[in-house]
């Protein structure tokens, strides 16, 4: 009977717990489409396989709200997510690295875009305004457009007409400004041009820049074993700049970071 008792403890253990000698998803914030996505993340899949010797499987997942259910799961090991999305998350998994890209480095930003015979130039002329945002969870795409609008006074939800794009897709966004279905719409910086092929040229502007916020996190399960997280951190530490790797995920380079550096956003949620 006590043998039996302790094989059904094992067993219980070994479910609830992950073998990390066994092949783990990784995945990223599908903030584009699917084949974009795919391509992003591959290289990484692979190169970190390479690097520890366990197999990485790339996954996707349908939106933000699936994404972080996944990784508050369990079910994703190693994710790349925005800094809100981390934040919700870091009580499961914990930040290995920053990303480094573009006049930021290891910050980014958001940016408004309007068509361009929107009377809109001023963050104040949003006031009453139809706005298209990526997700509320989005840092590029709405957390850094309402930290600057709270400086000039608006309370974002409030004081705009709020829509979340389908998907949660950057590119809904950008489409929805140039047809004229919203006023105003709230994206990353960095993907001003990624729907330059589904839209007419010249259909929509950046009016302003807002605030900087921390860059995205690499994360890893905090039930992975020590030694296993530090060789996935210096893995991607020593990653060269011409590699496939930072190529294929649009960065110059990963940054070390710690849990602290993305205090601001936890502030911007109360």
């Amino acid at each position: 009977m006590k043998k039996i008792f302790f094989f059904i403890l094992i067993s219980i253990f070994c479910s609830t717990t992950p073998t990390f000698a066994e092949s783990q998803k990784l995945a990223m914030l599908p903030r584009y489409f699917p084949e974009k996505l795919t391509a992003m993340i591959t290289p990484l899949a692979t190169y970190l396989s390479k690097e520890t010797g366990i197999y990485f499987e790339p996954i996707l997942t349908d939106n933000f709200d699936n994404y972080e259910a996944k990784l508050l799961k369990g079910q994703i090991v190693i994710g790349y997510e925005n800094p809100l999305i981390y934040v919700n998350v870091s009580n499961s998994h914990e930040v290995i690295a920053t990303a480094v890209k573009g006049e930021g480095g290891n910050k980014f930003r958001g940016i408004i875009i309007t068509r361009p015979d929107s009377d809109i130039s001023t963050i104040n002329a949003l006031k009453g305004k139809s706005v298209m945002i990526v997700s509320k969870t989005s840092a590029g795409g709405f957390l850094s457009q309402k930290l600057s609008l709270k400086e000039h006074g608006l309370d974002v939800e409030n004081d705009c007409v709020l829509s979340v794009a389908a998907d949660n897709r950057q590119e809904n966004v950008i489409i929805s400004v140039s047809i004229g279905d919203v006023d105003a719409g709230f994206i990353r910086e960095s993907a001003l041009h990624k729907a330059d092929q589904y839209i007419m040229p010249g259909s929509i502007k950046s009016t302003t820049e807002t605030a900087w916020l921390p860059n995205w996190a690499l994360s890893v399960n905090k039930s992975m074993p020590q030694q296993l997280k530090k060789k996935i951190q210096e893995a991607i530490l020593k990653l060269d700049k011409d590699s496939t790797v930072l190529k294929a995920m649009e960065l110059k380079s990963f940054t070390t970071a710690s849990d602290s550096d993305y205090d601001i956003l936890r502030t911007l949620k109360q």
